[in-house]
């Protein structure tokens, strides 16, 4: 049986330390970036940083657990069910990995659907 390590000389205990504290809006921009791989693997879209196809991502952290929401574009056709449940569970699993926090919910917003002809001219207004 091993010892516990030993406490560092100096240091109060670590729940006298403070904590670490991560910002709605970083851990948003790890899910908008976490969300854009996720769309490029799970939906075939380009990775591109802007233009119509960028996903967007706003994220609630309270006590350890974050609640995001993400809105994107996914091509056309394609299982929207099927791509919609990956790619929650792909940036779920992210955000938590990267952050330490608990990812509660991931609400998906499907922005619209794309055709290859419409992604590859852009919007036109």
């Amino acid at each position: 049986m091993s010892d516990p390590p030993a406490p560092a000389a100096g240091l109060p205990p670590p729940a006298e330390r403070g904590a670490t504290v991560i910002p709605d809006r970083v851990v948003a921009r790890i899910a908008t970036q976490a969300a854009r791989t996720a769309q490029s693997r799970c939906a075939a879209v380009p990775p591109d940083r802007g233009g119509p196809t960028a996903p967007s991502a706003s994220a609630a952290v309270r006590t350890g657990s974050v609640r995001l929401h993400l809105a994107l574009d996914l091509p056309y056709p394609t299982d929207i069910p099927h791509v919609c449940e990956r790619i929650q569970q792909d940036v779920a699993e992210r955000v938590a990995r990267l952050t330490g926090l608990r990812v509660g919910e991931v609400i998906l917003t499907v922005r619209r659907l794309v055709t290859t002809a419409e992604a590859s001219r852009g919007r036109v207004r």
